[in-house]
């Protein structure tokens, strides 16, 4: 493992020692060099249902995050490709996501920390976000009513919250995530889609149009 991170506009895969073992890693760096760049976290999808970091929708917000000059940091959750340790419904994972999260501010101390997930994904990032106050947060079809009635709620993120959800989406019901949005005080901003279903087949480019100016308002303010 290395304590450098990788130069702009490349790439590198790498095993961090966490707290249940080795977390398969890709550390990406922005396009563009910054004085003092930032960084996103970005958790995929469910890992007993195939999710990994290798996912298209987790590559698209690594690839916004890259674009508005932060780091990107994907990684596979415990049981995954080469991550060790066993799943731990959302408990374990979130100690894993502080602490990649702490690894990064480690080596930059002075940028300020984007947290981002798809589905199973978007819950346990949200539910790191009170740990680690982070400066924006994205969450992707957050699926808050479906795997986790037995803990709970998440606390609203202490920061600007995006998060964007199809009105078809056959995995994760719209409406439930709305309803449970509307519960935080103020609300996330929600964009819904209309015909992109859970996975975002063809919508990837409006789904990168969306995020991408929403983390380059939060980064100049």
């Amino acid at each position: 493992m290395s304590d450098s991170l990788p130069a702009a506009g490349e790439s590198r895969t790498e095993l961090i020692r966490g707290p249940a073992g080795l977390i398969e890693a890709s550390i990406a760096g922005p396009r563009l060099p910054l004085a003092n760049p930032g960084y996103a976290l970005i958790c995929h999808p469910h890992p007993l249902l195939g999710g990994a970091l290798s996912n298209k929708v987790v590559y698209t917000l690594a690839s916004c995050a890259q674009k508005a000059g932060l780091y990107a940091l994907r990684f596979n959750f415990r049981g995954v490709g080469r991550s060790e340790g066993v799943h731990d419904e959302g408990r374990g994972e979130t100690d894993d996501v502080v602490f990649l999260a702490e690894w990064l501010r480690e080596r930059l101390p002075a940028g300020p920390l984007v947290l981002m997930g798809f589905s199973f994904g978007a819950w346990v990032s949200t539910n790191a976000a009170v740990r680690l106050a982070p400066h924006a947060q994205v969450s992707i079809a957050p699926p808050f009513a479906k795997y986790f009635d037995h803990l709970p709620k998440p606390a609203r993120p202490p920061c600007p919250w995006l998060v964007v959800h199809s009105t078809d989406d056959d995995v994760v019901e719209y409406e439930a995530t709305r309803t449970m949005l509307d519960s935080y005080d103020p609300p996330p901003q929600l964009v819904s889609f209309e015909g992109a279903g859970h996975f975002f087949h063809g919508r990837l480019n409006d789904l990168s149009d969306t995020v991408l100016p929403f983390l380059q308002t939060q980064l100049a303010s």
